[in-house]
């Protein structure tokens, strides 16, 4: 974990938010830039990270188990950066990395879980759903994703994540698919405008935690 970036205040904020990038993409992807913009502006600091293979310039992510280990690193030097309690960071990401940042909350705890775009199971293999440890997710937890995304529709992620025992809160973002695209004919938004509405709403629901 060579590359990271902070947003925020270094010091005296109550909570902070790390950010994991999905696995085709990196700590840049407006995806994640976007949202912790949106936390900065309300007082929250942030860090977002790339993974070592992303970093080394690897397509291809490595066992999730190496990547728990690089997301708990990661919390940890957000945690020393801020002076924020471990137990008072939320974790988070896109896709891959959301559901990755949810498998360590679900052993480690944390103060709650941003989902972006939780990648539910692969597309058209809905029998392969990635909800084991749903079970364990005692935080408050919030997904955000498209209606039209084929890593998990609105009904199936509604129904899969009734197993989740903490609070948990669906953002949809109107005909959007896995990458946020809205369909502007529809909407009139362009992706980076749909993530700039959804991160306002995540930046207040992590500040209401």
């Amino acid at each position: 974990m060579s590359d990271v970036a902070f947003q925020g205040p270094k010091r005296g904020a109550d909570r902070a938010v790390l950010l994991a990038h999905g696995a085709g993409a990196d700590m840049h992807a407006v995806t994640l830039t976007t949202f912790a913009d949106a936390l900065a502006d309300v007082g929250i600091p942030s860090m977002r990270f790339d993974f070592a293979y992303r970093a080394a310039g690897k397509g291809a992510p490595p066992r999730t188990p190496v990547l728990e280990i690089e997301l708990r690193a990661a919390a940890e030097r957000l945690a020393r950066h801020t002076g924020v309690a471990r137990d008072r960071l939320v974790l988070g990401g896109r896709s891959m990395g959301g559901r990755v940042a949810s498998m360590v909350a679900a052993v480690d705890g944390a103060l709650g879980l941003v989902l972006l775009g939780y990648p539910l199971h692969p597309p058209r293999k809905p029998e392969q759903l990635r909800v084991d440890h749903f079970s364990n997710l005692t935080m408050p937890v919030l997904f955000v994703s498209g209606t039209r995304d084929t890593f998990g529709t609105p009904e199936e992620l509604t129904r899969e994540s009734a197993a989740i025992p903490g609070r948990v809160e669906h953002q949809w973002i109107d005909t959007a698919d896995h990458g946020f695209r809205p369909l502007k004919r529809a909407t009139g938004l362009t992706t980076e405008q749909a993530c700039v509405q959804a991160a306002v709403h995540v930046a207040a629901w992590v500040g209401a935690l």
